[in-house]
């Protein structure tokens, strides 16, 4: 960083004393020491890591976990040795060495955590400890002890483990993740590669990252993380635990700068939850949503692409309040809702049982109704609930798709509920957007203008309706499989 030049204006005259220079030299040594800080506050970067990394290295530990593989349940055929052969215990030991004997086996496996308390509780992934059968804790001193799970998520892939210690044991505290910016000075331990206690430093490189799950929201960072470094902890310049080490992206299974911790505001929140009821609780409310995209919006004459959109509503606690298909989810107890990811995450979040607003555009106008929000994990496996009424086929084509009623044969073939109605897609024409934007045979069409349709009438009638009201789309409710989906095609 170039300095800036600062000009202190000194006006001479004979009248100078010795006092008011003493004041000027002491003036011009006050501002080049508020230079030196603010210089020093925009690196950010310390002269030495090795205070900080001495501090804390007590409370990093090493993870060796133990888990019996059963034995196969099928083999390759071996050599044939006539029973009684001298032979006969020589290839039995030699194909049980090579593991295609009966005998299970034990694999070991590598990892790394942190001590968050003096009575023994450890955080680490929850990959690092899947399946185990012993679970084995070598502190930095060299001690070792056995832990015991006390509870996991898969979901964010975190775990909390316990272990029995005569005397207190060091430990770290959590930072908050939300006020880490890009470039900040991070410092990550663990047991990379099984080499032991090691230590990496680096920048945030980026916030907010989703790999795969529902609730991810990673920290990025080119601090160096290999294979071993799971679970252990992502440290900030004052010794706090700002992420969890959990993956890297990498063509050859090294660090090639791209890591990724779980922000430690998501993990304390588990943490708190796997401590106290041995099992998270997440809030549910019970919809089924996709992101308002620019054509989306358009179609429903939105100002904004922005909020969830709701395409289903089972049995929950949304339907039990009214929430409909259709609905376009804007805030959530006071927040307001940019996209499905931030609602999914929100709602997580929230307490169950706890009765939430939420404010919804449904028809041009917003309405605000109260939920009492269920529990994610014993809502999984809900269905949907689908309408009856069948109806008479017809075939046409229309938006480049040819669509058909649906009819009993129909709901037959393609798997449906026997009070499944819409539009079945016959056929695609691969020139045109609906092919682009992923329709294809099979397909039912279930809304067409946020507006139910059973019959091709109803289809041709909504799209007169959105010509009349100037609209250069037309918005479907489209599923496949049972899943749906929302999906803008142009009128023009």
């Amino acid at each position: 960083m170039k300095a800036k030049a600062i000009s202190i204006p000194v006006t001479r005259n004979s009248t100078d004393s010795a006092p008011m220079r003493a004041i000027w030299m002491l003036t011009l040594a006050v501002m080049l020491l508020m230079l030196q800080t603010v210089m020093g506050h925009a690196r950010g970067a310390p002269e030495s890591f090795a205070d900080l990394a001495e501090e804390i290295s007590p409370s990093v530990v090493n993870i060796t976990t133990t888990t019996t593989i059963a034995a196969p349940t099928g083999q390759m055929p071996g050599p044939i040795v006539p029973e009684g052969s001298p032979f006969e215990d020589f290839f039995k030991d030699f194909m049980d060495r090579g593991g295609n004997g009966q005998r299970p086996r034990r694999s070991q496996a590598l990892g790394s955590g942190f001590v968050i308390s003096e009575d023994g509780y450890i955080v680490t992934n929850n990959h690092v400890i899947a399946e185990a059968d012993e679970i084995e804790i070598e502190f930095f001193d060299g001690k070792m002890l056995p832990a015991k799970v006390i509870g996991r998520d898969p979901k964010v892939d975190i775990a909390l483990l316990k272990v029995e210690s005569d005397a207190p044991l060091p430990f770290v505290s959590f930072g908050d993740s939300d006020i880490m910016r890009v470039g900040d000075w991070v410092m990550a331990m663990g047991n990379p590669l099984g080499q032991g206690f090691s230590v990496s430093a680096g920048i945030v490189s980026a916030r907010n990252r989703a790999l795969s799950g529902t609730y991810d929201d990673y920290l990025q960072t080119d601090a160096a993380i290999n294979r071993g470094n799971s679970g252990g902890p992502l440290f900030n310049m004052d010794g706090q635990v700002i992420g969890v080490n959990t993956a890297i992206l990498s063509p050859n299974g090294g660090s090639i700068g791209i890591g990724f911790s779980m922000a430690s505001n998501v993990v304390t929140r588990v943490v708190d939850q796997l401590k106290e009821f041995g099992e998270t609780r997440r809030g549910w409310l019970g919809v089924r949503i996709q992101d308002v995209t620019a054509d989306v919006a358009e179609a429903m004459g939105l100002d904004t692409a922005a909020g969830a959109l709701v395409t289903d509503v089972p049995e929950g606690p949304a339907a039990e309040a009214g929430i409909k298909s259709g609905d376009v989810i804007t805030v959530f107890d006071g927040t307001t809702v940019e996209d499905t990811r931030g609602l999914v995450r929100t709602v997580g979040n929230t307490e169950v049982g706890k009765e939430v607003r939420v404010v919804v555009l449904r028809d041009g106008k917003t309405q605000t109704l109260k939920i009492t929000l269920g529990r994610r994990e014993t809502a999984e496996g809900t269905i949907p609930a689908v309408a009856e009424a069948p109806v008479a086929p017809v075939e046409k084509g229309i938006l480049g798709l040819t669509v058909v009623e649906m009819s009993a044969e129909l709901r037959e073939q393609l798997g449906l509920a026997d009070g499944a109605e819409g539009l079945v897609v016959k056929a695609v024409d691969e020139a045109t957007e609906a092919f682009e934007k992923g329709l294809r045979a099979g397909d039912v069409l279930t809304e067409a203008g946020q507006q139910k349709i059973t019959s091709v009438a109803d289809l041709e009638a909504r799209i007169t309706d959105a010509h009349e009201a100037g609209r250069k789309s037309l918005l479907l409710l489209v599923r496949r499989a049972g899943e749906p989906r929302f999906v803008a095609l142009s009128l023009e």
